[in-house]
């Protein structure tokens, strides 16, 4: 899983070799000390993603320029907690370069002087927060769209979703300190702007509705620490925003200002993207203006383990099968069903929770469940899970009736296929 990079974070994830026995018999191998030296070619400086940062190998790209790519499915059903070096990466622009002992917030509030916060203000001033919450992009399973019908986007599988603890100071704490008025009718939106830009100068940008930034349940974070350590340069190093329970793409990276306004951000991805249609809507029909932003995730479930396409050897009874469930909004996950029959007949999973209140679930569920086979059973097996949420909703059963030009929010009943050898 390493494929020829650093072991840490599979060493850390598996913790269960860190003991004096195994570290004794690993020792006598010790051949030397590895140094890093003069490896790497040097960068050109005219391509805009000569800085972005080093990623680990095991990191499945969906696209190099902007770096885009899935969490390892292993990572996925056996971490709760996924590492940082192995979380999902997604970005739309070249990683920009921000110094963090220079680094200034800025909040903006109509009628009121900017306010600019360093990050050592935002340590120091305010009280800490932490929150375990998982981020999914929108296009996380788009390929299963694909195959309905051409869609635009990145082909994600599903590992475009990981889980973190994250740390740093409520939004709703900085926008009071700011001098926000809450009783100002004026305001519906709170838009956030990241220090990536485009060739114009034009950056990242997105926004929530002032209900989700300024609910005191919805713990929303300006976060520093991801996983107990600053955040990495590809994840939003020195702050980002944490909006938990709504569609990453709101949740905006290198942070550099906070607006409080009566519109939502007018960025490209705010206005012309990350916005659902009819899967009658095609290109030449499509509006953007007329569709409502993307806000909480739907509910949402997927199959890690085994994998499409594994073959199982002859004689096999029984298929351990592992993966995630999460919705949006903070609505918890109550079960997870899991058929090889077509749907005729389904197993309840097992469920891996972390203690949440009710309708602050932002953190996913793992689950696990052993299916039994036919005796002496050969030929192909169609695994399928969905999920059920505390409000009772439900994962559509197939992708054809939501199915959309753009491929976002693909939460269909999740199917692996798989094959038992013959002898």
């Amino acid at each position: 899983m390493a494929a020829g990079g650093a072991l840490e974070p599979f060493w850390d994830l598996y913790a269960v070799h860190k003991e004096a026995g195994i570290l004794k018999m690993l020792e006598h191998y010790r051949i030397g000390n590895y140094k890093d030296i003069g490896r790497h070619l040097e960068k050109d400086r005219s391509d805009p993603f000569a800085n972005d940062p080093e990623r680990h190998p095991a990191l499945k790209p969906a696209s190099e320029k902007p770096f885009n790519a899935e969490t390892p499915l292993e990572i996925l059903s056996d971490s709760f907690v996924t590492p940082n070096s192995l979380f999902f990466v997604r970005n739309h622009l070249p990683v920009p370069i921000v110094d963090g002992k220079s680094y200034k917030l800025g909040i903006v509030v109509p009628g009121k002087k900017q306010v600019e916060l360093s990050l050592d203000d935002l340590k120091k001033r305010f009280k800490k927060h932490t929150i375990v919450a998982t981020l999914q992009c929108a296009g996380n399973r788009r390929t299963e769209m694909a195959k309905v019908k051409t869609v635009k986007g990145l082909m994600w599988g599903i590992g475009a979703i990981s889980n973190a603890e994250w740390g740093g100071v409520w939004l709703r704490d900085l926008l009071m300190y700011a001098g926000m008025d809450e009783s100002d009718a004026q305001t519906a939106h709170i838009q956030f702007e990241g220090f990536d830009k485009d060739p114009t100068g034009s950056t990242y940008g997105a926004s929530v509705p002032v209900d989700i930034a300024m609910n005191p349940y919805r713990d929303v974070l300006v976060a520093y620490e991801m996983n107990g350590t600053e955040i990495p340069i590809d994840h939003g190093y020195p702050v980002r925003v944490i909006v938990p329970g709504v569609v990453g793409a709101r949740n905006v990276k290198w942070l550099s200002r906070i607006i409080v306004s009566h519109e939502e951000s007018q960025s490209h991805w705010q206005q012309n993207d990350y916005k659902g249609f009819s899967p009658s809507v095609d290109w030449r029909n499509v509006d953007f203006s007329k569709a409502k932003s993307i806000q909480d995730y739907p509910l949402q479930s997927a199959i890690c383990s085994p994998k499409d396409g594994d073959q199982l050897e002859a004689g096999t009874d029984e298929i351990t099968v592992k993966g995630y469930a999460w919705s949006g909004g903070g609505r918890g996950i109550i079960r997870v069903d899991i058929s090889i029959d077509d749907g005729q007949t389904w197993l309840t999973a097992d469920l891996e929770q972390i203690p949440q209140k009710v309708n602050h679930a932002w953190a996913w569920t793992l689950w696990k469940v052993d299916v039994p086979l036919p005796e002496n059973f050969k030929g192909k097996v169609d695994i399928i899970c969905k999920a059920v949420d505390e409000s009772y909703g439900a994962q559509p059963d197939t992708v054809r009736g939501i199915w959309n030009l753009r491929g976002l929010l693909n939460n269909a009943w999740h199917h692996v296929n798989v094959e038992v050898s013959e002898e």
